[in-house]
Protein backbone atom coordinates (compact mmCIF):
# COMPACT_ATOMS: atom_id res chain seq x y z
CA UNK A 1 0.00 0.00 0.00
CA UNK A 2 1.72 3.30 -0.90
CA UNK A 3 1.69 6.03 1.37
CA UNK A 4 -0.55 9.69 0.88
CA UNK A 5 1.72 12.17 0.59
CA UNK A 6 1.09 15.29 1.98
CA UNK A 7 1.97 18.60 0.17
CA UNK A 8 4.96 19.71 2.38
CA UNK A 9 6.36 16.35 0.95
CA UNK A 10 5.03 16.36 -2.91
CA UNK A 11 7.21 20.19 -2.22
CA UNK A 12 10.35 18.60 -2.19
CA UNK A 13 9.42 15.58 -4.02
CA UNK A 14 8.65 17.31 -7.53
CA UNK A 15 11.74 19.53 -7.72
CA UNK A 16 13.84 19.44 -10.87
CA UNK A 17 17.09 18.86 -10.51
CA UNK A 18 18.80 21.57 -8.39
CA UNK A 19 22.59 21.76 -7.65
CA UNK A 20 23.03 21.97 -3.52
CA UNK A 21 25.49 20.63 -1.16
CA UNK A 22 25.22 17.48 0.38
CA UNK A 23 24.33 18.94 3.92
CA UNK A 24 21.75 20.35 1.69
CA UNK A 25 20.89 17.31 0.74
CA UNK A 26 20.35 15.58 4.11
CA UNK A 27 17.73 18.15 4.95
CA UNK A 28 15.77 18.03 1.56
CA UNK A 29 15.25 14.16 2.19
CA UNK A 30 14.08 14.29 5.40
CA UNK A 31 11.31 16.90 4.23
CA UNK A 32 10.17 15.17 1.75
CA UNK A 33 9.87 11.78 4.36
CA UNK A 34 7.45 14.04 6.56
CA UNK A 35 10.20 14.90 8.86
CA UNK A 36 8.85 17.84 11.06
CA UNK A 37 11.15 16.69 14.37
CA UNK A 38 14.48 15.06 15.23
CA UNK A 39 16.38 15.03 18.41
CA UNK A 40 20.26 16.11 18.08
CA UNK A 41 23.40 17.19 19.60
CA UNK A 42 25.85 18.71 17.38
CA UNK A 43 29.46 18.83 17.17
CA UNK A 44 32.19 19.39 14.30
CA UNK A 45 31.50 16.64 11.94
CA UNK A 46 27.59 17.07 11.79
CA UNK A 47 28.05 21.04 11.60
CA UNK A 48 27.04 21.61 7.71
CA UNK A 49 24.24 19.97 8.47
CA UNK A 50 23.22 22.32 11.57
CA UNK A 51 23.94 25.01 9.63
CA UNK A 52 21.67 24.02 7.08
CA UNK A 53 19.08 23.29 9.55
CA UNK A 54 19.38 27.01 11.28
CA UNK A 55 18.00 27.68 7.10
CA UNK A 56 15.20 25.43 7.66
CA UNK A 57 13.97 26.22 11.57
CA UNK A 58 10.35 27.07 10.15
CA UNK A 59 9.85 23.65 8.58
CA UNK A 60 11.76 21.37 11.46
CA UNK A 61 11.96 21.41 14.93
CA UNK A 62 15.51 20.14 15.80
CA UNK A 63 15.09 19.32 19.63
CA UNK A 64 18.40 19.97 21.53
CA UNK A 65 18.63 17.13 23.98
CA UNK A 66 21.41 16.93 26.46
CA UNK A 67 23.13 13.31 25.43
CA UNK A 68 22.96 11.96 22.33
CA UNK A 69 21.42 8.81 24.63
CA UNK A 70 18.18 11.00 24.81
CA UNK A 71 18.39 11.99 21.31
CA UNK A 72 17.27 8.26 20.68
CA UNK A 73 15.18 7.68 23.18
CA UNK A 74 13.16 10.39 22.26
CA UNK A 75 13.05 9.44 19.05
CA UNK A 76 11.95 5.95 19.89
CA UNK A 77 9.18 7.39 22.28
CA UNK A 78 8.06 9.61 19.23
CA UNK A 79 7.93 6.66 16.93
CA UNK A 80 6.16 4.28 19.91
CA UNK A 81 3.28 6.74 19.98
CA UNK A 82 3.20 8.24 16.41
CA UNK A 83 3.68 5.14 13.97
CA UNK A 84 6.12 7.67 12.07
CA UNK A 85 9.82 7.34 12.21
CA UNK A 86 11.86 8.85 14.30
CA UNK A 87 14.71 10.75 13.45
CA UNK A 88 18.33 11.07 15.66
CA UNK A 89 21.30 13.49 15.19
CA UNK A 90 24.59 13.15 16.21
CA UNK A 91 28.49 14.35 15.84
CA UNK A 92 31.02 11.32 15.07
CA UNK A 93 33.21 9.49 17.82
CA UNK A 94 31.76 9.91 21.17
CA UNK A 95 28.43 11.34 20.20
CA UNK A 96 27.69 8.42 17.60
CA UNK A 97 28.71 5.77 20.24
CA UNK A 98 26.14 7.52 22.76
CA UNK A 99 23.56 6.55 20.14
CA UNK A 100 24.35 2.65 20.53
CA UNK A 101 22.00 2.17 23.66
CA UNK A 102 19.05 3.78 21.65
CA UNK A 103 19.89 2.31 18.95
CA UNK A 104 20.17 -1.37 20.37
CA UNK A 105 17.20 -0.17 22.32
CA UNK A 106 15.04 0.43 19.49
CA UNK A 107 16.31 -2.73 17.48
CA UNK A 108 15.13 -5.25 19.70
CA UNK A 109 11.72 -3.54 20.42
CA UNK A 110 11.22 -3.23 16.49
CA UNK A 111 11.37 0.80 16.71
CA UNK A 112 11.84 2.61 13.51
CA UNK A 113 14.11 5.20 13.76
CA UNK A 114 16.60 6.87 11.39
CA UNK A 115 20.34 7.86 13.01
CA UNK A 116 22.44 9.98 11.31
CA UNK A 117 25.93 11.00 12.17
CA UNK A 118 28.61 13.22 11.10
CA UNK A 119 32.45 11.51 9.97
CA UNK A 120 35.82 12.41 9.51
CA UNK A 121 36.60 13.45 5.97
CA UNK A 122 36.71 10.70 3.70
CA UNK A 123 40.93 11.27 3.52
CA UNK A 124 41.13 10.51 7.02
CA UNK A 125 39.29 7.46 7.68
CA UNK A 126 41.20 4.21 9.12
CA UNK A 127 43.85 7.00 10.42
CA UNK A 128 42.99 7.20 13.63
CA UNK A 129 42.07 11.09 13.79
CA UNK A 130 40.14 13.51 15.99
CA UNK A 131 36.96 11.69 16.91
CA UNK A 132 36.98 8.97 14.05
CA UNK A 133 34.85 6.08 15.84
CA UNK A 134 33.83 2.96 12.83
CA UNK A 135 30.69 3.35 13.79
CA UNK A 136 29.39 1.44 10.71
CA UNK A 137 31.42 -1.47 12.28
CA UNK A 138 29.91 -0.95 16.04
CA UNK A 139 26.35 -0.24 15.01
CA UNK A 140 26.55 -3.37 12.87
CA UNK A 141 25.08 -5.58 14.96
CA UNK A 142 22.35 -3.15 16.54
CA UNK A 143 20.83 -1.94 13.55
CA UNK A 144 18.21 -3.33 10.74
CA UNK A 145 20.75 -1.39 8.48
CA UNK A 146 23.22 1.55 8.09
CA UNK A 147 25.55 2.94 5.45
CA UNK A 148 28.61 5.04 5.35
CA UNK A 149 28.53 7.82 2.76
CA UNK A 150 31.18 9.04 1.25
CA UNK A 151 29.92 10.98 -1.71
CA UNK A 152 27.40 14.18 -2.10
CA UNK A 153 25.25 12.45 -5.08
CA UNK A 154 24.81 9.08 -2.82
CA UNK A 155 22.68 11.14 -0.10
CA UNK A 156 19.09 10.92 -1.84
CA UNK A 157 19.32 7.33 -2.56
CA UNK A 158 20.62 6.31 0.65
CA UNK A 159 18.35 8.33 3.19
CA UNK A 160 15.24 6.93 0.68
CA UNK A 161 16.54 3.42 1.79
CA UNK A 162 17.21 4.32 5.01
CA UNK A 163 13.62 5.55 5.80
CA UNK A 164 11.83 2.62 3.83
CA UNK A 165 13.62 -0.10 5.59
CA UNK A 166 13.48 1.66 9.33
CA UNK A 167 9.56 1.08 8.53
CA UNK A 168 8.64 -1.41 6.21
CA UNK A 169 7.82 -5.22 7.94
CA UNK A 170 9.14 -5.81 10.77
CA UNK A 171 10.79 -2.00 11.88
CA UNK A 172 13.66 -0.99 13.32
CA UNK A 173 16.75 1.34 13.28
CA UNK A 174 18.86 2.28 10.64
CA UNK A 175 22.42 4.70 10.66
CA UNK A 176 23.43 6.75 8.29
CA UNK A 177 27.14 7.67 8.72
CA UNK A 178 28.24 10.73 6.20
CA UNK A 179 31.55 12.20 5.84
CA UNK A 180 32.14 15.96 6.56
CA UNK A 181 33.33 16.37 3.06
CA UNK A 182 30.17 14.37 1.55
CA UNK A 183 28.21 17.25 3.25
CA UNK A 184 30.11 20.34 1.59
CA UNK A 185 30.25 18.74 -1.37
CA UNK A 186 27.67 20.18 -4.14
CA UNK A 187 25.54 17.95 -7.06
CA UNK A 188 22.50 18.04 -8.68
CA UNK A 189 19.61 17.00 -6.45
CA UNK A 190 16.84 15.17 -6.40
CA UNK A 191 14.76 13.07 -4.45
CA UNK A 192 12.82 9.95 -5.10
CA UNK A 193 11.03 7.82 -2.18
CA UNK A 194 12.35 4.35 -2.30
CA UNK A 195 8.71 1.54 -2.65
CA UNK A 196 11.18 -1.45 -3.02
CA UNK A 197 14.66 -2.90 -2.67
CA UNK A 198 15.61 -6.28 -4.61
CA UNK A 199 15.86 -9.28 -2.67
CA UNK A 200 13.82 -7.35 0.22
CA UNK A 201 10.80 -8.89 1.04
CA UNK A 202 9.41 -6.91 4.40
CA UNK A 203 5.93 -8.55 4.35
CA UNK A 204 5.23 -12.41 3.60
CA UNK A 205 2.61 -13.22 1.91
CA UNK A 206 0.18 -15.01 3.71
CA UNK A 207 -0.40 -18.72 2.90
CA UNK A 208 -4.03 -19.68 2.95
CA UNK A 209 -3.67 -22.99 3.63
CA UNK A 210 -2.02 -22.83 6.51
CA UNK A 211 -4.38 -20.05 7.48
CA UNK A 212 -7.22 -23.01 7.27
CA UNK A 213 -5.33 -25.30 9.00
CA UNK A 214 -4.73 -22.78 11.92
CA UNK A 215 -8.62 -22.05 12.05
CA UNK A 216 -9.44 -25.47 11.97
CA UNK A 217 -7.61 -26.14 15.16
CA UNK A 218 -8.63 -23.18 17.21
CA UNK A 219 -12.40 -24.28 15.75
CA UNK A 220 -11.89 -27.57 17.44
CA UNK A 221 -9.92 -26.26 20.44
CA UNK A 222 -11.44 -26.80 24.21
CA UNK A 223 -8.99 -24.57 25.45
CA UNK A 224 -7.46 -22.36 23.56
CA UNK A 225 -5.30 -19.42 24.72
CA UNK A 226 -4.15 -16.48 22.88
CA UNK A 227 -1.04 -14.19 23.77
CA UNK A 228 -0.35 -11.04 21.57
CA UNK A 229 2.63 -8.84 21.05
CA UNK A 230 3.72 -5.69 19.71
CA UNK A 231 3.29 -6.76 16.14
CA UNK A 232 -0.40 -6.30 17.02
CA UNK A 233 0.14 -2.33 17.36
CA UNK A 234 3.01 -2.23 14.84
CA UNK A 235 0.83 -3.79 12.25
CA UNK A 236 -2.26 -1.90 13.39
CA UNK A 237 -4.53 -4.99 13.71
CA UNK A 238 -6.02 -3.93 16.56
CA UNK A 239 -9.34 -4.00 15.39
CA UNK A 240 -8.87 -7.00 13.67
CA UNK A 241 -7.62 -8.85 17.06
CA UNK A 242 -10.87 -7.97 19.07
CA UNK A 243 -12.86 -9.49 15.92
CA UNK A 244 -10.79 -12.62 16.65
CA UNK A 245 -11.01 -12.93 20.33
CA UNK A 246 -14.77 -11.49 20.24
CA UNK A 247 -15.76 -14.20 18.00
CA UNK A 248 -13.90 -17.32 18.83
CA UNK A 249 -14.04 -16.34 22.50
CA UNK A 250 -10.85 -16.65 23.30
CA UNK A 251 -8.96 -15.56 26.76
CA UNK A 252 -6.43 -13.82 25.48
CA UNK A 253 -3.09 -12.40 27.61
CA UNK A 254 -0.13 -9.74 26.17
CA UNK A 255 3.19 -9.06 26.38
CA UNK A 256 4.55 -6.52 27.67
CA UNK A 257 4.70 -4.45 24.58
CA UNK A 258 1.62 -5.82 23.22
CA UNK A 259 -0.11 -3.86 26.27
CA UNK A 260 -2.89 -1.26 25.10
CA UNK A 261 -3.65 -3.06 21.90
CA UNK A 262 -6.92 -3.85 23.90
CA UNK A 263 -8.54 -2.44 26.48
CA UNK A 264 -7.27 -3.38 30.06
CA UNK A 265 -11.33 -3.72 30.95
CA UNK A 266 -12.32 -6.26 27.93
CA UNK A 267 -13.93 -9.30 29.20
CA UNK A 268 -11.54 -11.66 27.04
CA UNK A 269 -8.15 -9.79 28.25
CA UNK A 270 -6.92 -11.83 30.58
CA UNK A 271 -4.30 -9.59 31.89
CA UNK A 272 -0.08 -9.94 31.14
CA UNK A 273 2.39 -13.01 30.71
CA UNK A 274 5.73 -13.14 31.83
CA UNK A 275 8.33 -13.40 34.94
CA UNK A 276 5.79 -10.36 36.34
CA UNK A 277 2.69 -11.23 34.81
CA UNK A 278 -0.63 -12.21 36.35
CA UNK A 279 -1.16 -15.61 37.96
CA UNK A 280 -3.77 -17.39 35.80
CA UNK A 281 -2.32 -16.28 32.04
CA UNK A 282 1.41 -17.98 33.09
CA UNK A 283 -0.17 -20.86 35.01
CA UNK A 284 -2.85 -21.33 32.15
CA UNK A 285 -0.44 -22.02 29.39
CA UNK A 286 0.44 -25.12 30.72
CA UNK A 287 -2.88 -26.42 30.55
CA UNK A 288 -4.04 -24.81 27.34
CA UNK A 289 -4.48 -27.33 24.05
CA UNK A 290 -3.96 -24.46 21.60
CA UNK A 291 -2.01 -21.67 22.17
CA UNK A 292 -1.82 -18.78 19.27
CA UNK A 293 0.69 -16.07 19.50
CA UNK A 294 0.20 -13.24 17.64
CA UNK A 295 2.92 -10.38 17.02
CA UNK A 296 5.22 -11.83 19.93
CA UNK A 297 8.64 -13.65 19.81
CA UNK A 298 8.84 -15.97 22.92
CA UNK A 299 11.36 -13.91 24.64
CA UNK A 300 12.46 -15.56 27.21
CA UNK A 301 10.79 -13.84 30.10
CA UNK A 302 7.72 -14.55 28.54
CA UNK A 303 8.44 -18.35 28.42
CA UNK A 304 10.28 -19.27 31.54
CA UNK A 305 11.96 -22.50 30.86
CA UNK A 306 11.15 -23.39 27.60
CA UNK A 307 11.73 -27.30 27.97
CA UNK A 308 8.30 -27.03 30.23
CA UNK A 309 6.79 -24.09 28.38
CA UNK A 310 3.49 -24.86 26.72
CA UNK A 311 4.36 -28.86 25.73
CA UNK A 312 1.01 -29.96 25.81
CA UNK A 313 -0.06 -27.67 23.31
CA UNK A 314 -0.54 -27.17 19.74
CA UNK A 315 1.07 -24.09 18.90
CA UNK A 316 0.06 -21.29 16.07
CA UNK A 317 2.31 -18.29 15.56
CA UNK A 318 1.39 -15.68 13.71
CA UNK A 319 4.83 -13.38 12.37
CA UNK A 320 5.97 -11.25 10.12
CA UNK A 321 9.56 -11.73 10.82
CA UNK A 322 10.89 -15.51 9.49
CA UNK A 323 13.91 -15.46 11.80
CA UNK A 324 11.41 -15.96 14.88
CA UNK A 325 9.71 -18.18 13.73
CA UNK A 326 11.26 -22.03 15.54
CA UNK A 327 13.70 -19.84 17.12
CA UNK A 328 12.42 -20.37 20.88
CA UNK A 329 9.45 -22.42 20.61
CA UNK A 330 8.50 -24.72 17.77
CA UNK A 331 5.45 -24.51 16.43
CA UNK A 332 2.62 -26.37 14.70
CA UNK A 333 1.25 -24.29 12.35
CA UNK A 334 3.16 -20.62 11.63
CA UNK A 335 1.48 -17.89 9.49
CA UNK A 336 4.12 -15.55 7.65
CA UNK A 337 2.58 -12.30 7.07
CA UNK A 338 1.43 -8.37 8.42
CA UNK A 339 -0.73 -9.06 11.10
CA UNK A 340 -3.45 -7.16 9.78
CA UNK A 341 -3.68 -9.22 6.70
CA UNK A 342 -3.37 -12.36 8.69
CA UNK A 343 -5.93 -11.96 11.06
CA UNK A 344 -8.47 -9.90 8.72
CA UNK A 345 -8.02 -13.39 6.88
CA UNK A 346 -8.72 -15.63 9.72
CA UNK A 347 -11.71 -14.19 10.90
CA UNK A 348 -14.25 -15.49 8.60
CA UNK A 349 -12.21 -19.18 8.68
CA UNK A 350 -13.66 -18.82 12.48
CA UNK A 351 -16.32 -20.11 14.05
CA UNK A 352 -18.41 -18.41 16.85
CA UNK A 353 -17.78 -19.72 20.16
CA UNK A 354 -17.89 -19.16 23.64
CA UNK A 355 -15.33 -20.88 25.98
CA UNK A 356 -17.12 -20.10 29.18
CA UNK A 357 -16.09 -22.75 31.59
CA UNK A 358 -12.59 -22.43 30.40
CA UNK A 359 -12.74 -18.50 30.80
CA UNK A 360 -14.09 -19.34 34.50
CA UNK A 361 -10.28 -21.13 35.61
CA UNK A 362 -8.97 -17.67 34.96
CA UNK A 363 -11.29 -15.37 36.99
CA UNK A 364 -11.09 -18.28 39.78
CA UNK A 365 -6.95 -17.88 39.52
CA UNK A 366 -7.70 -14.05 39.18
CA UNK A 367 -9.35 -14.03 42.51
CA UNK A 368 -6.67 -15.95 44.20
CA UNK A 369 -3.99 -13.47 42.96
CA UNK A 370 -6.37 -10.50 43.69
CA UNK A 371 -6.35 -11.29 47.27
CA UNK A 372 -2.56 -12.18 48.51
CA UNK A 373 -1.23 -9.66 45.96
CA UNK A 374 -3.32 -6.66 43.88
CA UNK A 375 -5.46 -5.53 47.09
CA UNK A 376 -2.55 -5.25 49.09
CA UNK A 377 -0.65 -3.72 46.19
CA UNK A 378 -3.25 -1.18 45.51
CA UNK A 379 -5.22 -1.22 48.77
CA UNK A 380 -2.79 -1.41 51.50
CA UNK A 381 -2.93 -1.44 55.38
CA UNK A 382 0.28 -1.08 56.12
CA UNK A 383 1.61 2.67 56.64
CA UNK A 384 4.13 3.03 53.76
CA UNK A 385 2.86 3.82 50.17
CA UNK A 386 3.40 1.10 47.74
CA UNK A 387 3.99 1.34 43.96
CA UNK A 388 0.96 -0.37 42.96
CA UNK A 389 -1.47 2.77 44.96
CA UNK A 390 0.36 5.54 42.81
CA UNK A 391 -0.80 4.01 39.59
CA UNK A 392 -4.31 3.64 40.81
CA UNK A 393 -4.21 7.29 41.39
CA UNK A 394 -2.70 8.14 37.84
CA UNK A 395 -5.82 5.59 36.77
CA UNK A 396 -8.28 7.71 38.65
CA UNK A 397 -7.11 11.27 37.58
CA UNK A 398 -6.84 10.10 33.75
CA UNK A 399 -9.29 7.22 33.56
CA UNK A 400 -7.66 5.48 31.34
CA UNK A 401 -6.51 7.76 28.18
CA UNK A 402 -3.18 8.64 29.84
CA UNK A 403 -0.31 7.37 27.68
CA UNK A 404 2.37 5.83 30.69
CA UNK A 405 5.89 5.79 29.99
CA UNK A 406 7.76 3.57 32.40
CA UNK A 407 11.67 2.95 33.09
CA UNK A 408 12.91 -0.06 33.55
CA UNK A 409 12.66 -1.96 37.15
CA UNK A 410 10.23 -2.98 39.82
CA UNK A 411 7.98 0.34 39.05
CA UNK A 412 7.74 -0.93 34.96
CA UNK A 413 6.15 -4.25 36.45
CA UNK A 414 4.05 -2.33 38.61
CA UNK A 415 2.95 0.26 35.88
CA UNK A 416 2.40 -2.48 33.33
CA UNK A 417 0.53 -4.23 35.58
CA UNK A 418 -2.04 -1.62 36.59
CA UNK A 419 -2.10 1.09 34.87
CA UNK A 420 -5.49 1.58 32.42
CA UNK A 421 -5.23 1.39 29.10
CA UNK A 422 -8.10 2.10 27.19
CA UNK A 423 -6.32 3.38 24.07
CA UNK A 424 -3.47 1.89 21.75
CA UNK A 425 -0.41 2.98 21.66
CA UNK A 426 -0.45 3.83 25.60
CA UNK A 427 2.11 1.37 27.13
CA UNK A 428 5.91 2.99 26.08
CA UNK A 429 8.61 1.17 27.77
CA UNK A 430 11.90 -0.26 26.95
CA UNK A 431 10.78 -4.20 26.86
CA UNK A 432 13.78 -6.47 25.32
CA UNK A 433 17.16 -4.03 26.23
CA UNK A 434 15.57 -3.63 29.90
CA UNK A 435 17.20 -0.20 29.04
CA UNK A 436 17.36 2.28 32.62
CA UNK A 437 17.34 5.92 31.66
CA UNK A 438 14.72 5.12 29.01
CA UNK A 439 11.65 7.12 30.27
CA UNK A 440 12.61 10.44 30.50
CA UNK A 441 13.68 10.79 27.33
CA UNK A 442 11.23 8.71 25.71
CA UNK A 443 8.34 10.27 27.46
CA UNK A 444 9.99 14.50 25.84
CA UNK A 445 9.64 12.12 22.22
CA UNK A 446 5.86 10.71 23.16
CA UNK A 447 4.67 14.17 24.02
CA UNK A 448 6.16 16.14 21.06
CA UNK A 449 4.12 13.81 18.72
CA UNK A 450 0.89 13.33 20.52
CA UNK A 451 0.65 16.64 22.27
CA UNK A 452 -2.97 16.06 22.86
CA UNK A 453 -2.78 13.19 24.93
CA UNK A 454 -1.22 13.37 28.78
CA UNK A 455 2.34 11.63 28.85
CA UNK A 456 2.97 10.44 32.41
CA UNK A 457 6.96 8.72 33.04
CA UNK A 458 6.82 6.19 35.68
CA UNK A 459 10.25 6.41 36.37
CA UNK A 460 12.43 4.56 39.16
CA UNK A 461 15.00 7.05 41.44
CA UNK A 462 17.98 4.48 39.62
CA UNK A 463 16.97 4.84 36.20
CA UNK A 464 15.90 8.38 36.65
CA UNK A 465 19.31 9.54 37.54
CA UNK A 466 20.69 7.79 34.12
CA UNK A 467 19.15 10.38 32.13
CA UNK A 468 18.12 13.49 34.48
CA UNK A 469 19.63 15.97 32.34
CA UNK A 470 16.96 15.84 29.76
CA UNK A 471 15.19 17.60 32.31
CA UNK A 472 17.18 20.47 30.80
CA UNK A 473 15.45 19.63 27.70
CA UNK A 474 11.59 19.86 28.91
CA UNK A 475 12.53 23.75 30.28
CA UNK A 476 14.21 24.33 26.68
CA UNK A 477 11.50 23.33 25.01
CA UNK A 478 8.41 23.85 27.52
CA UNK A 479 6.97 20.20 26.66
CA UNK A 480 4.32 19.81 29.26
CA UNK A 481 5.02 16.18 30.38
CA UNK A 482 4.36 14.64 33.97
CA UNK A 483 7.38 12.76 36.01
CA UNK A 484 6.50 10.67 38.88
CA UNK A 485 9.61 9.37 40.49
CA UNK A 486 8.61 6.55 42.97
CA UNK A 487 12.00 6.53 45.09
CA UNK A 488 12.69 3.81 47.50
CA UNK A 489 16.11 4.56 47.69
CA UNK A 490 17.01 1.15 46.06
CA UNK A 491 18.12 -0.52 42.91
CA UNK A 492 14.92 -2.31 43.33
CA UNK A 493 14.51 -5.32 40.78
CA UNK A 494 18.01 -5.97 41.73
CA UNK A 495 17.64 -5.70 45.70
CA UNK A 496 14.11 -8.13 45.02
CA UNK A 497 16.65 -10.62 43.76
CA UNK A 498 18.99 -10.16 46.34
CA UNK A 499 16.58 -11.07 49.05
CA UNK A 500 15.09 -14.15 47.49
CA UNK A 501 18.20 -15.80 45.95
CA UNK A 502 20.92 -14.00 47.66
CA UNK A 503 20.33 -14.48 51.57
CA UNK A 504 19.72 -9.96 51.53
CA UNK A 505 23.12 -9.81 51.02
CA UNK A 506 22.44 -5.89 49.28
CA UNK A 507 25.41 -5.56 47.56
CA UNK A 508 25.85 -1.69 45.50
CA UNK A 509 22.04 -1.77 45.25
CA UNK A 510 21.27 0.94 48.30
CA UNK A 511 20.94 4.25 46.83
CA UNK A 512 21.90 7.66 48.65
CA UNK A 513 20.02 10.21 46.63
CA UNK A 514 19.78 14.16 45.93
CA UNK A 515 16.99 16.37 46.72
CA UNK A 516 14.79 15.56 43.65
CA UNK A 517 12.42 18.07 44.31
CA UNK A 518 15.32 20.86 44.43
CA UNK A 519 16.96 19.65 41.05
CA UNK A 520 13.50 19.49 39.31
CA UNK A 521 12.93 23.60 40.38
CA UNK A 522 15.98 24.12 39.44
CA UNK A 523 15.28 23.58 35.89
CA UNK A 524 12.18 25.68 36.53
CA UNK A 525 10.10 22.50 36.62
CA UNK A 526 7.08 22.39 39.06
CA UNK A 527 8.12 19.78 41.81
CA UNK A 528 6.33 18.32 44.44
CA UNK A 529 7.32 15.65 47.24
CA UNK A 530 5.01 12.96 48.63
CA UNK A 531 5.62 10.62 52.05
CA UNK A 532 2.13 10.49 53.40
CA UNK A 533 -0.82 8.36 51.91
CA UNK A 534 -2.86 11.07 52.74
CA UNK A 535 -1.21 13.52 50.59
CA UNK A 536 -1.13 11.49 47.26
CA UNK A 537 -4.40 11.80 45.90
CA UNK A 538 -4.15 15.36 45.76
CA UNK A 539 -0.89 15.56 44.62
CA UNK A 540 -1.50 13.45 41.30
CA UNK A 541 -4.56 15.47 40.76
CA UNK A 542 -2.92 18.21 41.09
CA UNK A 543 -0.18 17.17 38.68
CA UNK A 544 -2.67 15.73 36.29
CA UNK A 545 -3.83 19.14 36.12
CA UNK A 546 -0.99 21.07 35.35
CA UNK A 547 -0.25 23.00 31.98
CA UNK A 548 3.10 22.59 32.34
CA UNK A 549 6.00 20.03 32.88
CA UNK A 550 5.32 18.56 36.88
CA UNK A 551 7.53 16.67 38.64
CA UNK A 552 6.10 14.25 41.20
CA UNK A 553 8.56 12.33 44.24
CA UNK A 554 6.44 9.99 45.66
CA UNK A 555 8.42 8.55 48.86
CA UNK A 556 7.89 5.04 48.82
CA UNK A 557 8.17 1.25 51.25
CA UNK A 558 11.92 0.68 50.57
CA UNK A 559 11.87 -2.83 50.74
CA UNK A 560 8.52 -3.99 48.53
CA UNK A 561 8.72 -6.78 45.95
CA UNK A 562 6.67 -7.25 43.18
CA UNK A 563 4.68 -10.05 42.97
CA UNK A 564 3.49 -12.52 41.19
CA UNK A 565 7.08 -14.03 40.06
CA UNK A 566 8.15 -16.31 37.89
CA UNK A 567 12.09 -17.08 39.67
CA UNK A 568 14.98 -17.89 36.80
CA UNK A 569 14.78 -21.02 35.00
CA UNK A 570 11.77 -22.20 36.39
CA UNK A 571 8.29 -22.80 34.72
CA UNK A 572 5.86 -20.06 34.00
CA UNK A 573 3.22 -22.57 35.97
CA UNK A 574 5.94 -22.25 39.06
CA UNK A 575 5.06 -18.81 39.46
CA UNK A 576 5.07 -17.57 43.22
CA UNK A 577 2.44 -15.28 44.43
CA UNK A 578 4.58 -14.42 47.58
Amino acid sequence: MKETLNIKQKQYLEQPKERISGSEAIVRCLLAEGVDVLYGYPGGAIMPVYDELYKYQDKINHVLTRHEQGATHSAQGYARISGKVGVAMATSGPGATNLITGIADAQIDSTPIVCITGQVTSHLLGSDAFQETDIVGISTPVTKWNHQITKASEIPEVMAKAFYIAKSGRPGPVLVDITKDAQFEEFDFQYKKCEGIRSYNPVPKVDDFKLKEAADLINNAKKPMIVWGQGVILGKAEEELKAVIEKAGIPSAWTILGASAIPTSHPLNIGMVGMHGNYAPNVLTNECDVLIAIGMRFDDRVTGNLDKYAKQAKIIHFEIDPAEVDKNVKTDIAILGDSKESLSKLLPLLKANSHQEWLQNFKDLYAVEFEKVIKNDLHPTKESLTMGEVLHQINIQSKGKAAIVSDVGQHQMIACRYAEFNTSKSNITSGGLGTMGFALPAAIGAKMAAPEREVVAVIGDGGYQMTIQELGTIFQTKVPVKIVVLNNEFLGMVRQWQQLFFDKRYASTEMTNPDFVAIAKGYYVDAKRVTKREELASAVEEMMQSKDAYFLEVCIEKEDNVFPMVPSGASVSDIRLE
